[in-house]
């Protein structure tokens, strides 16, 4: 599949925020001490993370004023579900945000951590289903997809949480906290790697036997099926070389969960800032390779006709 930039910043973005708030709200319901400022500060940046995350997936639509018409369609298209819970959760989050600041300490308002763990939940589901739905695209039809989308967003969230407490003197949710970021690292990575390797031995069900119509045993293509581009060979297929995709496996593995899992490590040992503020920078760029890979390596079964070229 062709990755589409703005939904590689969306997903990412998106993810990070809800992970930051599953952090904090878990925090607060747990008794950890946290300073308000502190508390503001993380719900403003998941805050400004999910509006940015919005206005990304904004620019991969090919009509943009008419968006809306998305949620119209909620009963059979987990995109629609998507549409519906992203501005609510985003509400919740301002909602909490203003509770907050204005010191409100109604019922209500104690009961706002929980809805937006459910929340969060229910995004990464929503998010995660509209690719794990797609039954043809055998690299996403898996309940891992959703795993991931969920471990991936947790783990980036808890490590950035960790980096602004760090950098806030934030040290009980930093001591509380620390551990568990590694943890969700390592098992981010290690979900993810399962992925990779049940990808790696997908035997898929379409062939260019099936593709074509022809059954012949020995069948060999010598041309994409069409003589110029067009949608199908734009949208589905990335046009990236084998070694690029390898390169960029490696690299997202590396840079995405191994070298922050290590820095996190030296954090939670040395109680420093240096090594929580690098694993947020080291991690950033991994977590966008590893949302490119995830679409690159996705084969729609078009592309046996339209791509192929012996």
């Amino acid at each position: 599949m062709h990755p589409a930039f703005s939904i590689l910043f969306f997903t990412t973005l998106a993810g990070t925020a809800q992970g930051l708030i599953v952090l904090v709200a878990l925090a607060v319901l747990s008794g950890v001490a946290m300073a308000p400022g502190f508390l503001l500060m993380a719900l403003g940046l998941a805050e400004v993370l999910l509006v940015a995350g919005l206005a990304a997936s904004f620019l991969h639509l090919g009509r943009k004023m008419q968006a809306w018409r998305a949620v119209l369609m909620w009963r059979t298209s987990w995109m629609s579900r998507e549409v519906i819970v992203l501005p609510a959760f985003i509400v919740l989050v301002a909602i909490w945000w203003l509770a907050l600041r204005m010191g409100a300490s109604a019922p209500w308002a104690k009961a706002l951590p929980v809805l937006l763990l459910l929340g969060a939940v229910a995004l990464w589901y929503c998010t995660a289903m509209i690719y794990a739905c797609l039954r043809f695209i055998e690299e996403w039809a898996h309940p891992l997809t959703v795993v991931n989308f969920a471990l991936i967003g947790l783990s980036s969230g808890l490590v950035l949480g960790c980096a602004l407490a760090a950098l806030l003197g934030e040290a009980p949710l930093l001591q509380a906290a620390g551990p568990w970021a590694m943890a969700a690292t390592l098992a981010a990575w290690a979900l993810r790697f399962a992925a990779l390797c049940r990808n790696a031995g997908i035997k898929h069900k379409s062939t260019l036997q099936s593709a074509t119509g022809i059954k012949s045993a020995q069948l060999v293509q010598k041309s994409m099926g069409m003589s110029a581009g067009a949608f199908n060979t734009r949208e589905f297929f990335h046009g990236a070389k084998q070694a690029t995709l390898k390169n960029v496996k490696t690299g997202f593995q590396v840079l995405a969960f191994a070298l922050p899992a290590l820095l996190l490590l030296w954090g939670v040992a040395s109680q420093s800032v240096l090594p929580w503020v690098l694993a947020v920078i080291v991690q950033a760029p991994g977590l966008l390779a590893e949302r490119w890979f995830f679409f690159a390596q996705a084969k729609h079964p078009q592309n046996l006709y339209y791509q192929t070229i012996s």
